[in-house]
């Protein structure tokens, strides 16, 4: 054993000590046990490289000063900016140095086990139920707390503790908010002089601007716009009808700018945002490059018009839904099949859509069928002689694959459906899906698009 920091007597020393008392009668070993704390050792926490740092970016976390071979609990705190606290918390025992290192000292149990250096941040779990976490402003950072209790189970004493910063935007990164036309949106541009690859980063149902996807893009070289389709300003209230021109003057605005490199742009969509960068790939020009994230292959929730062409929303069937005894519903086999004669208006026709595709599967999507609408897009774009997509697939993973270290959210309220549905997913696959996914899709733009990262943790 080594010495403790800061102290003046080793752990060898304290045991033979109490081996001579107990020969006097006075005390039995017991009274050292592996979770034996002093009060001449002062625990300190660090997060290297930087407590601050981009919020897809890891750090490693080491408490030192700890008795060797202690018993502590680590528990991981972050409030949302609606109020909402998320809460992770796992048990270690400290090696024989008196240090933890979450590089390699395994998890025992709690919210995560085994070396998970991250697990702190990702296994993080709302304190009510049906609660997913969300960045809304992106110019303000999320503030994780770390703190280190004595011994396993309910909090004992407080140890020490430190705070994580995790922002949205790299240093330099410019944030403008877009009112051309009709597009509503915010454009983020990368430090430095440019230009830079463009991409729009269009979300799924749900509504408003999200930033938070952008603003990382941004933040590792992209010229990334951010654009609302309905629920924002002026923008349609609800999904009924979408207009393909309002997402063409989108495109026409990226490729105009001189800030963008050319020719041409990358599309980045989630679910429903997902349906609607085919259907752009399908009719529009000037795409380049599209990643999609658990998409369907036809059009689904709204109609779509683009001139004299009307796509109707892919048809249902509500009885097919499934509700548990707690009342989350399970909706993957609600939409009907594209395929069918009664639904095939509805299918996208990718045998008009130019440019490469990048599709990214969570195989353990309860939304719906990802993985079959992937296969599908495949072999429409096949039939047509275009070039073969790259499919992702991710065991494991559920429907909302965010970029790194975001907890997986397995259930939640659907805007559409109006009841708690299940996403899917497994906590750790879940996770592991969005570090992999971030870094192809970033590489399938530079690829296509041209760029590259300066980024580091370290903002």
């Amino acid at each position: 054993y080594t010495s403790w920091r800061r102290g003046r007597c080793t752990f060898v020393d304290l045991r033979r000590q109490a081996v001579c008392m107990q020969g006097n009668g006075v005390v039995s070993p017991s009274v050292i046990p592996h979770s034996i704390s002093m009060t001449t050792a002062v625990a300190s926490l660090d997060i290297s490289p930087s407590p601050r740092c981009l919020f897809d970016s890891p750090v490693r976390v080491r408490v030192s000063g700890l008795a060797p071979l202690q018993e502590v609990t680590l528990r991981a705190s972050l409030t949302d900016e609606a109020g909402e606290l998320f809460q992770s918390s796992a048990w270690y025992r400290v090696e024989s140095n008196g240090e933890l290192d979450l590089s390699r000292s395994p998890a025992l149990g709690g919210s995560y086990s085994g070396v998970e250096p991250m697990g702190w941040l990702w296994a993080l779990a709302p304190n009510k139920p049906f609660r997913r976490l969300v960045k809304r402003d992106v110019l303000s950072p999320f503030y994780v707390q770390l703190e280190v209790f004595e011994g396993h189970g309910p909090p004992g004493k407080l140890l020490c503790k430190g705070t994580n910063e995790r922002s949205f935007l790299r240093e330099g990164v410019s944030r403008i908010p877009v009112r051309e036309g009709r597009v509503r949106a915010t454009l983020f541009l990368p430090p430095g002089a440019g230009p830079f690859p463009g991409v729009i980063d269009i979300s799924g149902t749900g509504g408003g601007l999200p930033e938070y996807k952008a603003s990382l893009l941004a933040s590792h070289g992209f010229a990334t716009l951010a654009l609302a389709y309905y629920g924002y300003e002026d923008l349609p209230k609800d999904m009924k009808d979408f207009h393909l021109e309002y997402f063409e003057e989108a495109v026409n605005y990226m490729l105009q700018h001189p800030q963008v490199k050319g020719p041409g742009i990358g599309l980045f969509g989630h679910s429903k945002g997902g349906d609607l960068v085919l259907s752009m790939c399908a009719f529009l020009k000037g795409i380049t490059a599209s990643a999609l994230i658990n998409c369907s292959v036809a059009n689904v929730g709204a109609f779509l018009h683009y001139k004299d062409v009307t796509l109707p929303p892919l048809g249902f069937d509500s009885k097919r839904i499934k509700m548990s005894k707690s009342g989350i519903a399970d909706i993957v086999d609600v939409l009907n099949n594209p395929l069918e004669e009664s639904n095939c208006k509805s299918l996208i026709p990718l045998g008009k859509a130019e440019g490469h595709f990048l599709f990214i599967v969570g195989k353990d999507d309860k939304n719906w069928k990802s993985e079959f609408y992937a296969r599908l897009a495949s072999d429409l774009l096949l039939e047509h002689g275009k070039d073969k997509p790259e499919i992702v697939c991710y065991p494991g993973a559920g429907h909302y694959i965010e970029p790194p270290f975001f907890p997986l959210c397995p259930a939640s309220m659907h805007l559409l459906v109006g009841v708690p549905v299940l996403w899917g997913g497994e906590s750790k696959a879940h996770s592991w899906a969005q570090e992999d996914s971030w870094q192809k899709v970033q590489d399938f733009f530079r690829k296509h698009l041209g760029g590259q990262d300066h980024v580091t943790s370290k903002l």
